[in-house]
Formats: structure tokens, C-alpha cells, sequence
């Protein structure tokens, strides 16, 4: 979809294009980022970051995040095979830690599936050493589900990791903060 973005208060969500790959890959590079992930390798190279962009998988839908137009991490969320629940993620580039970047933009990837998908759940989750990402998960009104190991391709290892959902509340979410969706192209 060529020109989509999602705009928030203070950021815009958009497609990702082969250009973003070294800036991905110096963002998600960072060993403190790539070790709270579950997929993302480390160390995380150019070659990776155009490999993952070229080679998203159906049902996956990903968006650069940037603020002031630069590109600060990444969100997004797959599809289940049967499209009733989807899995969301995000991460943020240690530059940027501490803003509440992540809450926003995942804030309006929540409301863009729920209304433009047929899910009727989406679940996240976060390492247990992580407890930046369990405030994120906890401001967006997900209930916690269980616990349990999850692989991590940095630490090539499962580590534990807590799990949660959140379920459609309506015909779809409204967030404070999301101002909209525009096509630019």
C-alpha cells in the first residue's frame, strides 16, 4: 500500500521502503534492543534489515515509526491464520527510550487493526527482564494471560516471557493522541 501512514500527536507510522535498512539495522543493532525481541538476530546487519523488509510474511503489516521524520523504531502486527486474533509488536531505538513512543504508536496500530481487520483479539507479550515493555502493555489495557519460555533470536536461547490480550470493545478502539489515517500517494 504505497503512501499509507498513520498519524499520531507527535508521530507518523509508514510503510517501510529498502532505504530504511541501515538505519534498522543501527537502531536494532543495539544489543540492549535486539535482546528484548524475539525475532530480530544480533548482531543485526544492513544485509538482515533488507532481508526482513523484502521477505515479510502474509498476513504481517509493519510500520516505520518516525518523529520529526526520523525513523525511531518499528511496530506492527501478524495476523493469525484464520484472521480472528492477531500478535502486535514493537520496538524503539535506545536513542529514543523513555518518551512514550512506544505507547503511541502502539495505540494506533491497535486501532488500525481492530478497525480494518476482523480480529477480535490481540495478544502481545514481553521478556520478563523487560519492564519498560510490561508498562507499555499495561497503559494499553491488555490482561495479562500466562507466562511461560519464548524463543529470542539475539540471546538464541527461550527465555521467560509473560503473555497478554486485549479483545475488541465495539465496532473498534478510539485512543486519545491518534489523529488519523492518510494516503499520501
Amino acid at each position: 500500500m504505497s503512501g499509507f501512514e498513520i498519524r499520531t500527536n507527535r508521530l507518523v507510522l509508514r510503510q517501510l521502503t529498502s532505504a530504511d535498512a541501515a538505519r534498522i539495522a543501527e537502531l536494532g543493532g543495539d544489543w540492549d534492543v535486539a535482546s528484548m525481541t524475539s525475532r530480530m538476530p544480533y548482531p543485526y546487519t544492513v544485509h538482515a534489515a533488507y532481508q526482513w523488509i523484502d521477505d515479510l510474511e502474509t498476513g504481517e503489516k509493519v510500520f516505520g515509526i518516525t518523529h520529526a521524520g526520523e525513523l525511531t523504531g518499528i511496530t506492527g502486527y501478524t495476523l493469525a491464520p484464520d484472521h480472528r486474533s492477531a500478535e502486535i509488536g514493537y520496538w524503539i531505538g535506545k536513542p529514543y527510550w523513555g518518551r512514550g513512543f512506544a505507547t503511541e504508536a502502539a495505540q494506533a496500530v491497535i486501532e488500525y487493526c481492530f478497525r480494518h481487520t476482523r480480529v477480535k483479539r490481540i495478544t502481545c507479550g514481553h521478556f520478563a527482564d523487560n519492564p519498560a515493555s510490561r508498562r507499555v502493555i499495561e497503559k494499553l489495557g491488555f490482561t495479562h494471560s500466562g507466562s511461560g519460555p519464548c524463543w529470542c533470536e539475539a540471546r538464541r536461547l527461550e527465555a521467560d516471557a509473560a503473555r497478554y490480550h486485549l479483545d475488541r470493545k465495539g465496532p473498534w478502539l478510539r485512543f486519545p493522541g491518534t489523529v488519523g489515517w492518510f494516503r499520501t500517494g
